[in-house]
């Protein structure tokens, strides 16, 4: 039982009807009273003021053929709306979206070589895109994916872009005037699959783009670490005294095996500085001897990848975003065939299905969870938003 002064416990019970409301779609007031295990009247009351707050809304009435019919309850989804970028290497992807995920807005444009002046691009990139007008708490968050370590809402190490002594978070709050939230990009693609796509208690989602990362989920909870370094995956070491890594370590994982250091590679071997992903796609869909040894090496580094996170986390699910996996899923049955470990066996392993927009999906759920004062939420994901 809670116990505590009556207005603690309102805000609990509000957070609890809050959640109950937006992860059923439509519900009426007696079924949250009977999920909650809270009277009616209290459920009416706390409903009323989320009402008179314009955040629920009252939806038409349930199709019943007994008694009276039940009037269903839904989040007023126009009530806001949230921005949610990745800031990624080449590019930088926007979406604008109401407070259900529903009504989507998505933007890219390049990357400035200068960061310095990456605020500047992420405000004008935001001013060109259509913003939903009149609603009546307007921008309630911005949420930003970075490909590096965040702590304190600040970007501490960023490998591959210089972001060092950018304030980021507060020089976009003072000129939107909302809260701006930075937080690691894999961390942010597997709140993303767990929100839209897996939900599961424990989730171990690998993401390769320009260098990897690891999203980890334990008990329904994002594990951060003590200073927001957890799943750092990318920089264990798997060689002794091997490649150089800009995190200051020799043979880090992320050297071998990332979409960037694959690429290069391979783009080496063509005789070209590096290699975009659709010269390859097309080279391996020709049985390229080349393109065929690149993949066989990232099968290779990605079993291995995989089994070190099955052993030290042990989740349930275990979600590879790649444009590798992405395009031909059939590869996973070759990771999995590399893991000979008894232990791992019963392991689910995916390829992810938000691929691109796991990022932007991941930083729309932490906007809402902030803005609602929530900690869970289911929302659906529409095909139209897998790629940009």
């Amino acid at each position: 039982m809670i116990t505590g002064s009556k207005e603690l416990i309102r805000d609990i019970n509000t957070k609890l009807v809050l959640e109950t409301i937006i992860n059923n779609s439509a519900i009426s007031r007696a079924a949250i009273a009977k999920k909650l295990g809270l009277t009616k009247a209290t459920i009416s009351t706390i409903v009323q003021e989320l009402i008179n707050k314009k955040l629920v809304i009252e939806i038409g009435s349930d199709d019943t053929s007994l008694g009276r019919k039940p009037i269903l309850l839904s989040i007023e989804k126009n009530a806001g709306y949230v921005i949610s970028i990745d800031l990624g290497v080449d590019n930088i992807s926007a979406l604008v979206s109401d407070l259900l995920g529903e009504e989507q807005n998505l933007k890219r444009i390049k990357t400035p070589k200068n960061t310095a002046h990456i605020a500047k691009s992420i405000i004008q990139l935001i001013e060109t895109m259509k913003l939903p007008l009149g609603t009546p708490y307007d921008l309630v968050g911005i949420v930003i994916g970075i490909h590096g370590v965040t702590a304190d809402n600040k970007v501490t190490f960023a490998p591959y872009y210089n972001l060092s002594g950018i304030d980021l978070a507060n020089e976009l709050e003072s000129y939107f005037n909302a809260p701006v939230y930075l937080e690691n990009e894999a961390n942010l693609s597997v709140i993303g699959e767990k929100t839209f796509q897996y939900d599961y208690a424990n989730i171990a989602n690998i993401s390769v783009h320009s260098g990897i990362g690891l999203g980890i989920i334990i008990n329904h909870q994002l594990y951060t670490g003590y200073s927001g370094r957890a799943g750092e995956f990318g920089h264990t070491i798997i060689e002794v005294d091997g490649k150089a890594c800009p995190c200051g370590n020799r043979g880090c994982l992320e050297q071998y095996v990332s979409e960037m250091a694959l690429l290069q590679e391979y783009g080496k071997i063509k005789g070209a500085t590096d290699a975009s992903f659709d010269i390859f796609r097309e080279n391996y869909e020709q049985q390229e001897a080349e393109a065929i040894a690149t993949m066989d090496k990232f099968i290779k580094y990605m079993s291995l990848c995989v089994n070190n996170v099955l052993n030290a986390y042990n989740p349930e699910i275990v979600i590879i975003n790649s444009s590798f996996t992405s395009h031909y899923p059939d590869i996973i049955k070759g990771i999995e065939s590399s893991l000979n470990s008894k232990m791992n066996s019963y392991i689910n392993i995916v390829p992810s299905v938000l691929q691109d927009t796991s990022i932007l999906l991941g930083g729309l759920s932490v906007g809402i969870k902030n803005f609602l004062n929530i900690d869970n939420i289911k929302l659906n994901y529409m095909d139209r938003l897998s790629s940009i």
